[in-house]
């Protein structure tokens, strides 16, 4: 994708345990997007910004957004609602991520990760999904999780996977 402004917003609805900056998120976002290689559904030209919005929640706040987007009655550790797409003022609103602080921290530790790793697998998770990448079938999942790899491996950020 080329290099276009990205109108970034954050909001904290959780701020513990730790939580990365909303400058730091917007960098692993820009990240994916300079590295992705898929373009939104219905991108015909280049615009003049995307903007994505990311939402940091806690527990009740991702379990009732699970339950009533995914009839999954527990919290999640990040939640992709796609954009309103192309605008005629030239910006993409490419969508929202919802990112849940304690699940987060939870599966960090679980996994033997520190927070800023596992935040930034999880941004960059999510604007792929945005990007239209899934991991519903194998194959899918394969191409997703390469893709994930690489960009946190230019990060700086060891395979999440492995």
């Amino acid at each position: 994708m080329p290099a276009v402004r990205l109108e970034f917003d954050v909001s904290y609805a959780a701020r513990k345990p730790w939580v990365p900056s909303a400058r730091q998120l917007a960098t692993w976002a820009t990240a994916v997007l300079t590295a992705a290689v898929k373009v939104p559904a219905g991108l015909k030209r280049r615009p003049s910004s995307l903007v994505l919005s990311v939402r940091v929640v806690g527990m009740a706040g991702s379990r009732r957004l699970n339950a009533r987007y995914r009839r999954k009655d527990h919290a999640t550790n990040i939640l992709s609602f796609g954009g309103a797409g192309a605008a005629p003022d030239g910006r993409y609103f490419l969508g929202e991520l919802v990112i849940c602080a304690p699940v987060v921290a939870r599966e960090a530790l679980a996994q033997g990760k520190t927070c800023r790793s596992r935040w930034a697998h999880m941004t960059v998770h999510g604007v792929l999904h945005l990007l239209g990448f899934d991991h519903e079938t194998a194959a899918e999942a394969v191409e997703m999780e390469a893709r994930e790899a690489q960009i946190l491996d230019r990060l700086g950020f060891s395979d999440p996977y492995r």
